[in-house]
């Protein structure tokens, strides 16, 4: 059965002060959780018209057994320089390394498909990244998909690292974090980055929305979540497209 939109709207509400107090809670009451996609994104999107932010750009990646992956990154919460502040639970950052890519031109809602190629020529630079992760849930692993969903897919922002050249996007980079010899596997979950940022501009625009230039996409982890020291910095070596150097301080 659908949810009703009062508790839409009640389901919104409590999320939106989980974010204001940046306290964590249980999983809601089961009058007020998303039954399917439509209500979880109906109810990220009140969150994010309570919160009254501006969307900076977007989280998502290629569906995958009926699930629709895509969350709102707000334009406050996207960070280019050191320090980076952010609310850190426990001693550690939680963050997913990736590719952003940053639109030059909009992508607005219109009646043809946008082709890669048109997504291509809106694509104005690449940067290496790091997806910065919180839930408003006690333990998010705990919850179903449509209640992270609702939640924003654990999002809490991310961190801008330098621009590289596009010619080397690709699917597989060894990933070398701080100092050490050691060097982990990374993989992009759709084989091509790019490959849901296509998916993404064509799912809004047929929803009669688009996105706008200056707008910035990750598209998934290269290596799931790892952990970060706070306040230090460290270098993340990112195959042979670059490195990115990160300073996390808390917010708190």
């Amino acid at each position: 059965m659908p949810v009703q939109p009062d508790r839409i709207i009640s389901a919104a509400t409590q999320l939106f002060t989980r974010r204001r107090s940046r306290e964590q809670g249980p999983v809601l009451q089961d009058a007020c959780r998303p039954t399917d996609i439509a209500s979880a994104l109906a109810i990220q999107a009140a969150v994010t018209r309570l919160l009254g932010a501006e969307i900076g750009g977007w989280k998502c990646a290629t569906p995958a057994a009926g699930q629709v992956v895509l969350a709102p990154i707000y334009q406050t919460s996207i960070h280019a320089t050191n320090p980076c502040p952010l609310l850190v639970r426990g001693s550690m950052a939680q963050v997913e390394p990736e590719l952003a890519f940053v639109l030059g031109c909009d992508l607005p809602p219109r009646e043809q498909p946008y082709t890669p190629a048109d997504i291509d020529a809106a694509i104005v630079r690449t940067h290496l990244s790091l997806e910065l992760l919180d839930s408003r849930y006690l333990d998010h692993r705990a919850v179903s998909f449509l209640d992270n969903l609702a939640d924003g897919l654990v999002n809490q922002g991310l961190f801008l690292g330098p621009q590289i050249d596009p010619a080397g996007e690709c699917g597989t980079l060894a990933l070398q974090i701080g100092s050490t010899n050691e060097t982990l596997a990374g993989h992009h979950p759709a084989g091509s980055p790019r490959l849901p940022l296509y998916w993404l501009a064509e799912y809004l625009r047929s929803q009669g929305q688009g996105l706008r230039a200056g707008q910035v996409v990750i598209t998934g982890s290269y290596a799931g979540c790892i952990p970060l020291p706070i306040g230090q910095d460290v270098a993340i070596r990112y195959g042979e497209l670059g490195t990115l150097t990160v300073c996390f301080q808390s917010d708190a």
